[in-house]
């Protein structure tokens, strides 16, 4: 599952911060069977939060959101 984009990286420097929160995203989903959100902050700045850590996601969470990564850990072992 993919949401919207809110700005594309335009630069270099841009496209690695958010390679770099993509990647923890990735990492965080392989034992989680939560939903990691990539969250743009304002000043173009990336960070997850695992859709599990909150009860209901904050409007201004859900409006920042540019990615997401399904959570792998079905719970069956």
């Amino acid at each position: 599952m993919q949401t919207a984009t809110l700005d594309t990286p335009t630069s270099a420097e841009d496209l690695s911060l958010f390679m770099a929160a993509y990647e923890n995203a990735v990492q965080r989903s392989k034992i989680s069977s939560f939903d990691i959100h990539v969250i743009q902050n304002a000043d173009g700045s990336y960070w997850c939060a695992d859709e599990g850590d909150y009860t209901n996601l904050p409007a201004w969470v859900i409006d920042r959101i540019v990615h997401t990564v399904p959570g792998r850990m079905s719970g069956e072992y």
